[in-house]
């Protein structure tokens, strides 16, 4: 299932949302304008390597850019192909802006970079020892996915679906579509071995589990859960 849009209206302009956005995509072209094999330097300088993080291990001097603990942020802006890059972006597109508008612009900023930051650690707990740098967006989002899908799961999801050689587009509520999303990355998480590389499932399920925790404490105090409608302002605001 494939996301394309959903039918939840904002009161504010999503601001930080397509910041993020915009920041992501101009880094990922700076990293196409790398010569070959300088990509690869800019992953390991700014993406997460769990064993330098959290254990003993050192980058090479000329790998050295960034303390190890501001990779947790850095690495959130690098991406590894059109498909990774793309993937992410359409999601926080689409769910983002509504987590925005239920939070304000500073608290959704601070929600989304805390989140992958806890995704990020998710991660490396659970591989230490790994050498394998970790690089994108998909920590944070997940938590954006969590946040939405406490504040609207009976939204509608307009979702390309592919049935073997049959595709089609569906509108389904966005309990289903998260609900599937988060269901393959914990069976992708049972499945795989941590630190071998690949797609880092574990800091998927870390932060969406993040933002479940915290939509409480962020969103403000007249948004409901579960899709109610705010109250109706007076003339006063």
């Amino acid at each position: 299932m494939l996301p394309l849009r959903d039918d939840v209206p904002t009161r504010t302009q999503p601001y930080v949302t397509v910041g993020l956005i915009a920041a992501c995509v101009l880094v990922f072209l700076w990293q196409l304008s790398l010569p070959s094999g300088a990509d690869t330097v800019a992953i390991y300088r700014f993406g997460v390597v769990p064993a330098v993080l959290l254990g003993p291990a050192r980058l090479a001097p000329e790998l050295q850019a960034v303390p190890a603990a501001l990779t947790v942020i850095t690495s959130m802006f690098l991406h590894g192909g059109f498909l990774h890059v793309g993937g992410n972006m359409l999601y926080l597109w689409i769910f983002g802006n509504n987590v925005e508008d239920a939070m304000g612009h500073g608290r959704f900023l601070a929600f989304y970079l805390l989140c992958g930051v806890v995704a990020a650690m998710t991660q490396s707990l659970a591989a230490p020892d790994s050498t394998v740098p970790m690089i994108g967006a998909s920590g944070a989002i997940s938590g954006v996915l969590g946040a939405y899908l406490l504040l609207h799961p009976h939204a509608r999801v307009v979702t390309l679906v592919f049935l073997g050689f049959f595709v089609t587009l569906l509108r389904l509520p966005a309990a289903l579509v998260l609900g599937v999303w988060i269901l393959i990355q914990v069976l992708q998480a049972l499945a795989s071995q941590p630190g071998q590389g690949g797609v880092a499932v574990l800091a998927h399920v870390g932060g969406f589990v993040t933002g479940i925790a915290l939509i409480g404490l962020f969103k403000r105090a007249d948004v409901p859960f579960f899709g109610g409608r705010p109250p109706r302002r007076g003339p006063w605001g």
